[in-house]
């Protein structure tokens, strides 16, 4: 049955209602339910659309709502189509002897949209669409592997340590597709179907918009969904961090150290167990005994200082108890309460409760902003569960399988919008996930605790791209990786300055990582559970021999240089959702050879990156699409439209500019 109400397309079939919306430039929504109504959730979809007048056809065979340059046909079985410009995008698959959009096979009973019921309410949805087997696909957040073009993965829409998951992707046939529902689920961008489930839900929920480019198409996305804030720019420089500084006199030295090296930082980062215990939220005051004057000195030398915080609760901590009577922290459906075992048994805080928000906040404010800290580093955003069991896991918004995914951007709001209602201005806090609209909330955010490998540096290219094409424009790593076995091994020594030559073209520079051997000694015999004193070598610019420092001075003079351009791409992101970090076909959606290039980058629209990848490598390929372009090594002018060969000595990285 077809049904026009107002602006919205109504099709009912079989117990099942979809709805049919405009929603935004050239965008439609579209929804589906087995039960009475829909739900009142969002999800991602937080901004108000703009005002559009979609035409509504309906036949006795079929109906369709035109918005713009998008139209979605549907069938009275409820199986829809849809068309850019009349050429069709993407269909449904549906393989039934009911009526159906194509001519394929009947007998092979698929449906659609196939709710399978729980006991209790939520049901498990498969959707299946039609695959192209040519077509490019990016975005989705951050995956740990090479594959940049995404056609052809199967991506678990789940958040794990290093793991992103935001269901958003850009398709090289005009068009973006978010799936809008936080749920714990599955992707398979198969080359003959494209499948998505989710666990446990109540309704399908997914937004699609067409244009020609992927700046349009991201423009579009951001419109619904939001846009990053202002960026302060005394945070475009270095950010020195390690694991860890253990006393408030490390801290200090480090700094102070920075300013005999003359080198200029703007923020430094108080790592994890400066706290007594977790969930405490409050500096130790053994090693930390005046905070306050330690950050006045900071502020003193123009450093900006941050400090982590965790949502795991120990048993231990002063606030376990109050905050399991209040229902401050997660459930768990089985067993006893631990969903967290590192360095104690805890619980982790349900950031889906505004309760839990509330609660924590005013201990970080008390504790650490009061104190004059200028930023919160989220970390274990995931949230990072003892064992990702998400079947065991229950919110106040749900069961973990049913929302678990949006759990990140919660967190980070617990931040950011008590700080705006307590007047901070442009505030901005490290996180190690996100979801989708994410981008919002003030969050600069990490790939994770990857390790210090040139593949994994590869891989961080490509974490760096897709997400990115999710719409999460503050984006960057720990430079060198976070996971060290020997800060003297000349391999590593390499692999770091690659990887800092790359960070100095991402949206932040920080130096951090876990720096072995683990053989620096406890500063005395307390501990929590194994481990709670050690730290990571040094891991300042000087650490690492005089030639290194060299070349490290030398690329962050470079980013300094920079300030001005950076700035104007943070601007650029406030106002169309534009990445700092470019795929190539961002800037040149009509080359094809774009299209296919992964292994360098756009950062911003004026300079083309390509850094080395791979050990023991000093020259490399690039791809110079059309135009006049000055590398900026030697002034040499080169015209594009060709791939050449350069060559890349350790203290140089092949960029260049386009005039």
């Amino acid at each position: 049955m077809f049904i026009q109400d107002n602006k919205a397309l109504i099709v009912r079939h079989a117990g099942e209602t979809l709805r049919i919306e405009a929603w935004g430039m050239d965008s439609v929504r579209i929804r589906s339910t087995v039960y009475p109504s829909f739900t009142d959730h969002d999800w991602a979809l937080t901004e108000m659309p703009l005002s559009c007048e979609p035409v509504i056809s309906i036949t006795e065979t079929e109906a369709m709502l035109t918005n713009g340059r998008i139209s979605v046909r549907v069938n009275p079985q409820g199986v829809f189509a849809v068309y850019k410009d009349g050429g069709m995008l993407f269909r449904e698959y549906f393989r039934n002897y009911e009526g159906t959009l194509c001519e394929e096979s009947r007998c092979l009973k698929y449906i659609n949209r196939d709710y399978r019921p729980y006991i209790g309410g939520d049901y498990r949805i498969v959707q299946k669409f039609d695959s192209d087997p040519e077509e490019k696909i990016f975005g989705m957040g951050q995956y740990q592997q090479a594959n940049t073009n995404l056609k052809g993965c199967i991506l678990d829409l789940e958040q794990r340590n290093s793991q992103v998951s935001i269901p958003f992707f850009i398709s090289d046939k005009g068009y973006g597709f978010l799936w809008n529902n936080p749920a714990v689920g599955r992707v398979s961008f198969g080359t003959n179907i494209t499948e998505f489930r989710a666990e446990a839900v109540k309704q399908l929920d997914e937004w699609i918009a067409a244009a020609d480019t992927p700046k349009e198409i991201l423009k579009n996305y951001t419109d619904v969904t939001g846009r990053t804030p202002a960026f302060p720019e005394e945070l475009m420089g270095l950010w020195q961090c390690k694991l860890r500084y253990r006393t408030q006199q490390e801290v200090l030295d480090t700094a102070r150290a920075c300013r005999a090296h003359n080198v200029p930082i703007n923020v430094i980062v108080i790592d994890f167990f400066h706290w007594t215990y977790q969930g405490d939220w409050k500096f130790d005051p053994v090693y930390w005994p005046d905070p306050k004057a330690m950050i006045d000195e900071l502020h003193e030398m123009g450093i900006k200082v941050c400090v982590s915080v965790w949502p795991s609760v120990d048993k231990k901590s002063e606030n376990f108890a109050e905050m399991l009577e209040k229902g401050l922290l997660i459930r768990t459906e089985r067993g006893g309460l631990q969903t967290y075992d590192y360095q104690g048994d805890c619980t982790e805080i349900d950031a889906t409760n505004p309760e839990t928000r509330e609660y924590v906040y005013q201990k970080v404010k008390q504790n650490y902003l009061d104190l004059g800290i200028d930023m919160i580093w989220l970390d274990n955003a995931e949230p990072d569960y003892v064992k990702y069991d998400f079947d065991q896991y229950r919110y106040y918004l749900g069961t973990a399988l049913s929302c678990s995914n949006i759990w990140p951007q919660y967190f980070s709001r617990m931040m950011y919008e008590n700080m705006l209602k307590d007047g901070y201005q442009n505030p901005v806090n490290l996180l190690r996930s996100a979801w989708a609209g994410s981008q919002k909330y003030g969050n600069v955010i990490w790939s994770g605790d990857v390790p210090s490998t040139f593949a994994s540096l590869r891989d961080q290219l490509q974490c760096g791209i897709n997400m990115g094409l999710a719409g999460i424009p503050w984006w960057t790593t720990d430079i060198g990786g976070f996971m060290t076995d020997d800060v003297n091994d000349p391999k590593f020594r390499q692999l770091l300055i690659r990887w800092f030559e790359f960070a100095v073209f991402t949206a932040v520079l920080r130096m951090h990582g876990d720096r072995g051997p683990y053989d620096i000694p406890p500063l005395d015999d307390r501990d929590f559970g194994g481990g709670y004193l050690k730290t990571g070598h040094a891991n300042e610019l000087w650490s690492y021999g005089e030639e290194n420092f060299r070349i490290m001075m030398k690329f962050l003079n470079v980013r300094l240089s920079m300030h001005d351009y950076i700035a104007s791409l943070y601007r650029e992101a406030q106002e169309n959702g534009s990445p700092l970090l470019r795929a190539m076909f961002y800037e040149f959606p009509e080359d094809p050879v774009c299209w296919n290039t992964y292994d360098q980058y756009m950062f911003g629209g004026k300079y083309l990156v390509a850094p080395i990848l791979y050990e023991d490598t000093f020259e490399r390929e690039v791809y110079l699409p059309s135009g006049s372009w000055r590398d900026t090594r030697n002034n040499e002018i080169i015209e594009g439209g060709r791939t050449i060969l350069t060559s890349v000595p350790l203290d140089e990285i092949a960029v260049y500019e386009k005039i």
